[in-house]
């Protein structure tokens, strides 16, 4: 059973960071795309940036340039590197993992997800 455990998230001011990290278990696909999305209420789920096997990633123009996705070597977990960030940064920040033909940020392909972590960024 895969599991997936989003930790680090919490208040900021505008400006500082944060690094999520996410927890991947019982995923054993070789060929995969792992992204973060976040939310907030009322709002339709939008991708923030996804990573494949081959290290290859993609980011929302939102998000270019202040935010990173990594993994570590051993795959296991994935991380979100968080900078000057904004208060439209805050919302529920979720991982998830897919094994698509193409790594994209729709949110239609990801199969797997975890609980979420809290983002709050004030002015």
């Amino acid at each position: 059973q895969v599991q997936m455990v989003e930790s680090g998230g919490g208040s900021v001011q505008a400006g500082g960071s944060l690094r999520l990290s996410c927890t991947v278990s019982g995923y054993t696909y070789s060929s995969y795309c792992m992204g973060w999305f976040r939310q907030v209420p009322g709002k339709e789920r939008e991708g923030v940036a996804a990573i494949d096997n081959d290290g290859i990633t993609s980011y929302a123009d939102s998000v270019k340039g202040r935010f990173t996705i990594s993994q570590d070597n051993a795959k296991v977990t994935l991380y979100l590197q968080m900078n000057n960030l904004k208060p439209e940064d805050t919302a529920m920040y979720y991982c998830a993992a897919a094994s698509p033909l193409v790594c994209t940020l729709n949110t239609g392909t990801f199969h797997y997800w975890g609980q979420g972590t809290q983002v709050t960024v004030s002015s």
